[in-house]
């Protein structure tokens, strides 16, 4: 349809062996049986309701992705191998503090701890982005149409969110495991007492949720495909700078306030209040702990809700974006 836009289809199916077997006798006797006034007989049907069209989109969704199987192939490689290269550095090391150096009475800096966590976000960050950056875009003359025909904007970009919720938060917990479990973590974890190397994940896990509607942002805005990868490389990079892991963020004053649009800053915060950063990687000179990696319950939930609401905020900029893809009567 989209190719031949002035083809007569209506004139072909009409001249189709197909309609006279089915529809032919149909349409020859219903303008004998309804009688209705003319401006009622052109009225569409009641679209259906959104549970039902949410329903009926992730069914289609969860199918599409199912009969391909090299995205299901590459949904499973492509964690195991982000998580896998960690473990080049250092294999073995502990992501727990260091001892003070007697001679100068500090903590030495742990290096593998940061380094680890780097390639983990960075990791996340790209599977999630990844997943989504094309989803919007290699759809969108099917949305135009289907749209105008009733479709719910909500519904359908719910229907995307949850889909590729679960298969990346799937892959950040892949990433997670192979990176934290093979190390010494501490044998207590902040929130989750018992269970450390899950609430170690959970950050990682988040941040690939939230990379992955960062990339529906950019799938969303672009007009073609082409244009996405180079802005998931662009989006990857800015991560790596703003983690906190490569320099210190903290009293750095703009860049500080400008990372906080991050969502690399706040998964690895949120991980790092676990592992105690600020014993870990300590300020130089005696500068100020960063506020962000404070071994404290309370950081570590302000991180992971900072988290969530840029997720959140992704998730309205991309309805906003949607919009201007719809047609002029359904924009509302």
């Amino acid at each position: 349809f989209e190719n031949y836009r002035d083809y007569d289809w209506a004139g072909r199916w009409k001249g189709s062996q197909h309609y006279q077997m089915y529809a032919a006798d149909i349409d020859a006797i219903a303008p004998q049986s309804v009688q209705m006034p003319p401006m009622q007989a052109m009225r569409p049907p009641k679209p259906q309701g959104w549970m039902s069209q949410f329903v009926t989109l992730v069914r289609r969704y969860t199918s599409v992705i199912a009969s391909d199987k090299g995205f299901l192939a590459l949904s499973v490689i492509l964690p195991v191998v982000l998580g896998s290269v960690s473990l080049l550095i250092d294999s073995g090391n502990s992501l727990l503090p260091n001892p003070v150096n007697p001679k100068t009475g500090r903590i030495i800096p742990n290096g593998t701890a940061t380094t680890v966590l780097l390639i983990l976000a960075v990791g996340a960050c790209f599977a999630g982005a990844a997943n989504s950056v094309r989803e919007l875009i290699k759809e969108r003359v099917i949305y135009e149409r289907e749209r105008a025909t009733g479709l719910s904007r909500s519904a359908y970009l719910m229907s995307k969110v949850f889909v590729l919720g679960l298969v990346t938060l799937f892959q950040g917990l892949l990433v997670g495991v192979i990176g934290f479990s093979s190390r010494e973590i501490p044998a207590e974890g902040l929130v989750l007492k018992s269970a450390p190397l899950i609430e170690l994940c959970l950050p990682i896990m988040a941040l690939g949720f939230t990379s992955m509607m960062f990339g529906l942002i950019i799938s969303s805005l672009v007009k073609t495909a082409e244009k996405t990868m180079p802005l998931l490389v662009m989006f990857a990079i800015i991560q790596v700078v703003f983690t906190g892991c490569l320099f210190a963020l903290n009293g750095s004053i703009g860049v500080n306030q400008f990372s906080y649009l991050m969502p690399s800053r706040w998964a690895v915060a949120a991980a790092g209040t676990t592992l105690d950063f600020n014993r870990i990687s300590p300020p130089a000179d005696g500068g100020d702990n960063d506020p962000l990696w404070e071994h404290t319950v309370g950081a570590w939930g302000m991180d992971m809700f900072a988290l969530i609401v840029l997720g959140v905020i992704c998730g309205f900029f991309v309805a906003r974006f949607l919009r201007r893809h719809e047609p002029e009567v359904m924009r509302k």
